[in-house]
């Protein structure tokens, strides 16, 4: 694997792990204070994943900067016009498969519908709007890099595409840190693993990811107590199922 890999890796779990340090630290000097503890808490929380999200993109992009001009030339990657409607029709393609693995979590495997990593990101950004720019393009586009550009390719180049898209996609799962999501993030995974395969062009599994965690977000925030309600129906329904 090229050196500029590895320390691409290295920036993306030092960002992950920084927050252990970097939010008590902006909660401390009163970064985003609040009368609220909570809230407090939160604002420190949305404000530091913006900053160490930032740098590392910024910090990444520079290390494949090369790459980017070598992208260009690409004769092995599809057309343009073929891209883009790969790139449309994955945004569909993810909404549809994220769907159908959350169905199969809830009926199969009883897992409790709802996310609680995309509720805490909700949270955050209802008291940090700013954080939307990390979660529907810093995040997804630096996710892609990781998964699919770095960790799926090696892997496929030297496998196929299957064990390619099994291990990059669970460990992207991994990352997300709701093990019982498992398949969800998973599907997803191999979603993206194939939009790359399919087009040889990062962009394309990048744009549909953005373009979904941008869906995902703008329901959870603006139909949020919609969506809470139905969720307590749901349970109603299922306790007076499994009542009889």
């Amino acid at each position: 694997m090229k050196k500029q890999y590895w320390w691409i890796i290295i920036t993306y779990i030092v960002m992950q792990f920084s927050a252990f340090v970097g939010v008590p630290f902006f909660y401390a000097i009163g970064v985003g204070s609040d009368p609220s503890l909570d809230v407090a808490l939160y604002k420190a929380q949305a404000y530091w994943t913006i900053l160490s999200f930032t740098i590392a993109f910024v910090f990444i992009l520079f290390l494949l900067r090369d790459e980017f001009k070598i992208s260009v030339r690409n004769e092995k990657a599809a057309p343009l016009s073929i891209s883009m409607a790969w790139a449309i029709g994955g945004v569909f393609m993810a909404i549809i498969v994220q769907t159908i693995a959350a169905n199969i979590e809830v009926n199969l495997f009883g897992v409790e519908p709802g996310s609680e990593n995309t509720q805490m990101i909700v949270d955050l950004i209802k008291t940090t709007p700013l954080l939307i720019a990390v979660t529907s393009i810093i995040g997804p586009v630096l996710e892609e890099i990781i998964f699919r550009k770095i960790i799926f390719r090696v892997v496929y180049k030297r496998t196929n595409f299957f064990i390619g898209a099994f291990v990059s996609s669970f460990l992207f799962a991994i990352v997300h840190g709701e093990p019982e999501h498992l398949l969800l993030y998973a599907s997803m995974g191999f979603t993206f693993a194939y939009l790359y395969v399919k087009t040889n062009r990062i962009l394309v599994p990048i744009f549909a990811h953005t373009m979904m965690n941008t869906f995902v977000v703008i329901i959870q925030t603006l139909f949020s107590e919609d969506i809470e309600k139905m969720m307590q129906q749901m349970e109603q329904i299922q306790s007076i199922i499994g009542g009889i």
